[in-house]
């Protein structure tokens, strides 16, 4: 790719620039520069309700979803617009978090397996952020293995009735609306057994309960179904090919995320610059310097890889395994990083209190967090294995339930 902008594109850079400085909530900038990595973007205020305002204000101006159609509330820009107005909104998009699962993940997906009635009637919501999306994925017995999932869904008529559990979803205590992969017959192989649908949060016998976070946050929930009735027409793509079809989430999942994930290398780098270690400033030391030519090396490539997938997407071609590289790296250098921010501080790095740690705290929050970051969207074992296979075209991993129907696997669960 040749990263300098061409005429057209300056000229839209210059556009979105102006919108910005016109429009952004510029009152909320120094808080919105202090927070991330878990923290909750605001102290004061509720950031659903400002998240929701900036999305609604660039969707009503044509700024929301730019690569979408139109029809579906996008204005069908470039890969590279999209890649420039990110650039430009800077620290605002941080307000985007609410909605990055609905945008980038399910969207993707409604547009590839819904029919049409359902994508004009969800997606321009999704895009204004009007109505929030979760997904219902993971499970307390399936751990990493998504495919060995338990959440059954029974045909009743022209319905299917949804029984069981998912755990760890993002956001759920925020959502209208989930998409859900479930079980619609045990007697095959585990991967060839699986349905996917879409269904509204607030439906009877749909129960969330939030779960408390080590940070005090409670950003992920268990969601409980019982006898959840969902018509068949809000089922994407055909029954038993659900697997198919949370691939598309799954591959569009690792782009938002390793494209979009922080490493904290810009807060360290600015940390270093201020921070006095007793005997000089931190970025004076030659060790310091040293990491920092690390983490500066390897969050430059982490850009650029993200730069060549949305490329590739301006090709046609779908997101690939090779997004899992970005989201490996990204959460792994997250936590070297606070870790290391945390060990300059010396005994005070134990301080988590704002008002009374270095940097407001931020590494200590960075640390907290860092952990889920390697967990979400993939756990990093996981992602190597895929980088392993689908990549680098490595032998596959032994697994010993290969060709067997779901129903014969042995397990503990009754």
């Amino acid at each position: 790719m040749n990263f300098d902008d061409n005429p057209q594109e300056a000229a839209f850079r210059a556009e979105a620039r102006a919108w910005i400085q016109a429009n952004a909530p510029h009152e909320l900038r120094e808080e919105l520069e202090l927070a991330g990595f878990g923290q909750p973007p605001l102290r004061t205020g509720d950031v659903i309700a400002a998240s929701r305002a900036w999305q609604k204000k660039k969707f009503d101006a044509g700024w929301a979803c730019l690569h979408w159609p139109k029809e579906y509330g996008g204005r069908g820009a470039t890969p590279i617009e999209r890649v420039i107005m990110q650039q430009e909104e800077g620290v605002y998009a941080k307000l985007s978090g609410t909605f990055i699962i609905g945008q980038g993940m399910i969207a993707p997906t409604l547009m590839a397996y819904a029919q049409e009635q359902h994508k004009k009637r969800y997606l321009p919501p999704l895009a204004s952020g009007e109505e929030i999306w979760c997904q219902l994925f993971s499970e307390p017995v399936a751990g990493s293995d998504l495919a060995g999932l338990r959440t059954r869904a029974e045909r009743d008529g022209d319905e299917w009735v949804i029984n069981g559990q998912k755990i760890w979803t993002s956001g759920a205590q925020h959502s209208q609306y989930g998409m859900i992969l479930t079980r619609t017959d045990p007697n095959v192989v585990k991967h060839d057994g699986l349905t996917m649908f879409f269904l509204d949060m607030t439906a009877p016998g749909v129960e969330v309960r939030p779960i408390k976070q080590v940070n005090g946050q409670s950003h992920f929930n268990e969601v409980y179904f019982t006898d959840v009735r969902i018509p068949d027409h809000q089922r994407l793509g055909e029954v038993g090919k659900g697997w198919r079809v949370s691939l598309t989430t799954l591959m569009n999942e690792r782009l938002s995320i390793g494209s979009g994930m922080p490493t904290g290398f810009p807060e360290l780098l600015d940390f270093c610059c201020e921070f006095d270690t007793g005997d000089g400033l931190a970025i004076d030391n030659p060790a310091v310097r040293s990491k920092l030519a690390t983490w500066a090396v390897r969050t430059s490539g982490l850009k650029y890889t993200a730069y060549r997938s949305i490329s590739a997407l301006s090709k046609g071609q779908e997101p690939g395994p090779e997004n899992s590289i970005g989201k490996l790296v990204a959460g792994s250098t997250l936590q070297e990083i606070s870790m290391f921010a945390m060990d300059l501080q010396g005994q005070a790095g134990a301080l988590v209190d704002p008002e009374q740690a270095s940097a407001m705290a931020r590494f200590q929050a960075m640390l907290l967090r860092s952990p889920a970051t390697r967990i979400e969207g993939g756990t990093d074992e996981i992602l190597r294995n895929i980088i392993a296979e689908r990549v680098l075209g490595l032998p596959a991993d032994m697994r010993a339930d290969r060709g067997m129907p779901f129903n014969k696997i042995p397990t503990r669960v009754s």
